[in-house]
């Protein structure tokens, strides 16, 4: 979006009455549930949002269904707490926002409208768009983002599915830090490693962030060509995961995975950033949900082993990370390390699937 000076505003007053709610209804779940041992509801939230405008007569300035969905957000991660809590994970309990942490909001019904070269939004008026393509199917809801002062707009839209034709062809996948992704086929996808050659660029923009003095204009906008570099590397990342999904959705009926820990892996300091920086879940997640729409599965294997067994006769063949082809001493097999894997993948898959 390219919104005025006075529509900038208006969607940064937005921004800040939504924080501001989101902390005040967290403040009053904290503080009933410790007064009265209950927690609050989404619609006992909502249902005193009329008599808070008597009150607050700012809110009134905001779009009535954008509010409740601040109340939605809160309760969704009330709910992702108490989930997380069941299954032993990390809590991670609901926390208050800044400033920095807060920077969208949502016309989850109504409240906008697209037309040509600009969308109207109500309580800010028609703002200009650069439109990427044409929205298809009907518009469900209406996400105003705010990221490195540049304005952007997410419209998600009810769709039919369109299932592709029949491929006859199944894989496995092997992910890796040399090869972003080596297939059982023998395909493999070269590891681009955006951030590893956008270090030097990166370092030298940190160093003058930490010589500007805090607080000043300066600091802000020197901190600002930072955070656009990041983005511009994730933007990368983002759009080659694109590419390989798309592909591998394109020519596959089965697309077998390993079920990594990638966040226990993250601890290995050695890896750590080749990982990051390789994308693996962005990579799975853009495969998956481009497989429900066209008609593909998607299959998670456990991955102890795979490129250690022997994808011909099912021996064990220890090697190190530094081995990269798989020679078996039982049956004679010769493969690259991580295409021995990606069969071994696309084997177990098979098994749980047929």
């Amino acid at each position: 979006m390219y919104p005025t000076a006075e529509q900038q505003d208006k969607i940064q007053f937005t921004i800040e009455r939504c924080r501001l709610l989101y902390n005040r209804l967290l403040d009053e779940r904290i503080h009933t549930y410790k007064m009265e041992g209950k927690s609050l509801t989404y619609r006992q939230q909502a249902n005193t949002f009329s008599d808070r405008k008597q009150y607050i007569p700012s809110l009134k300035e905001v779009h009535s269904q954008v509010l409740q969905d601040v109340a939605r957000r809160l309760d969704k991660t009330y709910q992702s707490f108490f989930r997380r809590v069941k299954n032993g994970e990390k809590a991670g309990f609901p926390r208050f926002k800044t400033q920095s942490r807060y920077d969208s909001f949502t016309y989850p019904q109504t409240g906008f409208s697209l037309g040509g070269k600009h969308i109207q939004l109500s309580k800010i008026g028609s703002v200009r768009i650069k439109l990427h393509r044409q929205p298809q199917g009907t518009m469900k809801t209406c996400t105003v983002t705010v990221k490195n002062s540049r304005y952007y707009v997410c419209l998600s839209c009810e769709v039919e599915a369109q299932p592709l034709p029949k491929a006859n062809h199944c894989v496995g996948v092997d992910l890796g830090v040399k090869h972003l992704a080596a297939t059982s086929d023998g395909q493999r996808f070269a590891a681009p490693n955006y951030l590893r050659n956008s270090e030097v660029k990166l370092r030298r923009q940190q160093k003058e962030v930490s010589r500007k003095q805090r607080g000043s204009k300066r600091r802000w906008k020197t901190v600002m060509v930072l955070a656009r570099q990041h983005e511009r590397v994730a933007n990368q990342r983002k759009d080659y995961a694109h590419q390989i999904s798309r592909i591998l959705v394109n020519s596959y009926d089965i697309i077998a995975f390993e079920d990594l820990n990638v966040q226990g892996m993250l601890k290995n300091h050695q890896l750590a950033k080749s990982i990051a920086d390789a994308g693996w879940s962005q990579l799975v997640q853009f495969v998956a949900y481009k497989a429900e729409s066209a008609g593909r599965h998607v299959v998670r294997v456990d991955p102890r082993h795979t490129s250690q067994c022997c994808s011909t006769c099912s021996k064990i063949v220890y090697k190190t990370l530094a081995e990269r082809v798989h020679c078996c001493p039982h049956c004679g097999t010769t493969l690259d390390r991580d295409v021995n894997a990606a069969i071994n993948i696309l084997m177990r898959a098979l098994r749980s699937v047929l």
